[in-house]
């Protein structure tokens, strides 16, 4: 076995990292840029190492960087996570050159998987299924347009060298070709630094279904069986369940074998996955499902195969890299159980679920009888712009399905997030959604429902339950609300104090809140309480938190903010941290609504602005190029007559 690991990667991933191969007896080996000084991947580790600047592409996708850390701190492997370097041929070559062993397949396998085109004609000649389309080296918009024409509408544009869903767009009109196009091959680029695109047959009711597989390097493979990943939002998965619902041994084993004959196409080592899509109209066919893409690394959603098979996939990455045989053979691998995955964003649902930035005040994740908590952040940390604005993942693992979901929605009644808008809601409600419960799903069910999957906000009961608890401080005293953060505390027992219109600030928006004291409770004025939220307080604020979501309330000097939002009423504000791509407008253009302002990318994907209603554009503020901050104004409309 190795002696020592250096994790090149951050949060929750390094943290689970770590777990294991301490469990295994190796030193670990932290690195970290700027914004995750005070991380807590840096401080599981037995040893941290400072990488660069905040950026990513300073830091943690310098390879250099991590090979001199590696070489500083004598670490004998790097382990690369998801993202980042994971599937970097030419880091993986740079580890093997300083003598270093990369935990992960090698260098070839990486390259022959890694562009889509390439991958898919490998696959043709392993006489694995796939998907058809046009994967060629010509670029040019006319010709690729004919060629979806050929292919026949609907059509997904997706990147050569993609993942996660950027560089990708659903097409199904010739009209909308050439914008989708453009921006898929712009997203591209920016993602991964090459704007060529493949285009595909987008199968009518599909669902995602993904083999996971491990070779040894030495010619073998086996499968761990499936997982179902077809509830997608914008192509990016956002839950995750194995075994898939529905699926017949039949289909199960040819899927398999496709899977493993794929790996040995490469002569694959350590931990992948291959990505089929299914057709989801029926019944699982073994006939039925096509290759999309290879994934030559850990998956996000490992865990839910860890949870049927009972294996460590990290621990199994460590034993091949040492160089141990295959831990377990096909025969020896089956399924118990039932578990999913979900993965709880820092993002607001309400805002078309744009990435949400800043201190988690709160975060209260407790774990109960078969319940996963994998998370790389607590109480006090920032979820910065700079990376994926992941919180935590949880998996529910049950004896069947029912029992796994039941437990997955238990798990959303104990969690508390304040701070960063986040879609725990919106989770809880897809867990809950008939369809999920069902199992009969297909990719197209989240964009289908989105409208109820989002409904709902903070009542006024509750949002006046914390008004009350901050004109009135004392009621602190006398209820226990403060302390325990699962208790309903919109009841607070006052006696002679009655107050009425206090002017609030509720997620930073200005507001007049209507309370009243009748019989000693504080309520919203003319309703009645209905005991379903919560107040908690923190260091940062009081919030008002019901049924997943929180928002933070604070009192306000009334005068001073009518003032400020005289001066910037008709500013068109940026929604999130990101830099300016696109500027579509000039003062004097008359716009109506709904109109695209300007363009801003975070988190590598496109988020377009838009005017909230017709005008003309007084003043830009932004140029191309430029970066932004959350609320700083972008655009400003003139003021209607």
């Amino acid at each position: 076995m190795l002696d020592s690991v250096l994790i090149a990667n951050r949060g929750e991933i390094a943290c689970r990292i770590i777990k294991t191969a301490r469990r295994l007896g190796l030193r670990t080996i932290a690195v970290y840029s700027e914004a995750d000084r005070d991380a807590l991947h840096v401080r599981m580790a037995d040893e941290a190492v400072a990488i660069g600047p905040s950026p990513s592409a300073e830091s943690y996708l310098v390879g250099e960087r991590i090979l001199e850390a590696a070489r500083a701190t004598g670490a004998a492997s790097i382990h690369p996570g998801y993202g980042f370097l994971s599937e970097n041929a030419a880091f993986a070559e740079a580890c093997a050159a300083a003598g270093i062993v990369f935990v992960g397949p090698s260098a070839s396998a990486i390259r022959a998987m890694g562009l889509k085109d390439g991958a898919k004609a490998l696959m043709e000649k392993a006489g694995v299924p796939v998907v058809p389309g046009y994967h060629g080296e010509r670029q040019e918009a006319e010709f690729l347009k004919q060629k979806a024409y050929e292919i026949g509408y609907p059509v997904l544009i997706k990147a050569v060298a993609g993942g996660g869903g950027k560089g990708m767009r659903r097409v199904d009109k010739a009209i909308e070709f050439e914008a989708a196009l453009a921006s898929a091959q712009r997203e591209a680029k920016s993602a991964f630094g090459d704007a060529r695109v493949l285009i595909e047959k987008f199968v009518l009711n599909p669902r995602h279904i993904e083999i996971q597989v491990f070779g040894d390097g030495k010619g073998n493979a086996v499968h761990l069986f499936e997982r179902d990943c077809s509830a997608q939002r914008r192509h990016q998965k956002v839950l995750e369940e194995a075994p898939a619902p529905g699926m017949t041994e039949e289909t199960r084993a040819a899927m398999g074998a496709a899977a493993v004959a794929a790996a040995r196409a490469v002569n694959y080592a350590g931990a992948g996955t291959i990505e089929f899509i299914a057709d989801g109209s029926g019944t699982l066919r073994p006939d039925g499902f096509w290759f999309m893409e290879m994934n030559t690394r850990l998956q996000v959603e490992h865990p839910v195969t860890e949870m049927i098979t009972g294996q460590d996939l990290v621990e199994w990455q460590f034993r091949v890299a040492s160089g141990e045989g295959m831990p377990l053979s096909q025969d020896e691998i089956s399924i118990r159980g039932h578990a999913v995955e979900v993965r709880l964003y820092a993002e607001d649902p309400d805002t078309g679920f744009l990435p949400s930035t800043g201190r988690l005040d709160l975060l209260e994740l407790p774990e109960s009888e078969g319940v996963r908590i994998d998370t790389g952040v607590e109480t006090g940390a920032e979820i910065s712009a700079f990376y994926d604005p992941m919180i935590a993942k949880l998996i529910a693992y049950g004896p069947d399905r029912q029992t796994a979901l039941d437990r997955l929605a238990a798990q959303f009644d104990r969690s508390l997030i304040a701070g960063p808008k986040n879609n725990l809601a919106f989770l809880a409600a897809l867990v809950a959604h008939e369809d999920v419960r069902r199992g009969g799903f297909d990719t197209g069910l989240i964009d289908r429902d989105l409208a109820r999957l989002t409904a709902g906000e903070v009542g006024e009961e509750t949002i006046a339950a914390a008004v009350a608890a901050l004109v009135l401080p004392e009621a602190a005293a006398e209820t226990s609300g403060w302390q325990d953060p699962f208790a309903a505390t919109n009841a607070f027992e006052l006696t002679g104090r009655r107050q009425t219109g206090v002017r609030v600030e509720v997620d930073g928006e200005p507001r007049e809140v209507a309370i009243e004291w009748q019989g000693g409770t504080a309520s919203v004025a003319g309703g009645a309480a209905s005991g379903a939220g919560r107040v908690v307080r923190s260091d940062r604020g009081t919030y008002a938190v019901e049924a997943g979501r929180a928002v933070r309330v604070t009192l306000v000097d009334h005068l001073a903010r009518v003032a400020e939002d005289a001066d910037g009423a008709s500013a068109v504000k940026a929604p999130m941290h990101g830099k300016v791509i696109a500027v579509d407008v000039a003062p004097g253009d008359r716009v109506e609504k709904g109109a695209r302002l300007a363009v801003v990318e975070a988190m590598k994907m496109e988020h377009a602005i838009t005017a909230p209603r017709d005008g003309t554009v007084e003043t830009v503020f932004v140029t191309e190029g430029a970066q932004v901050d959350q609320g700083a104004p972008v655009v400003a409309l003139a003021d209607e007559d």
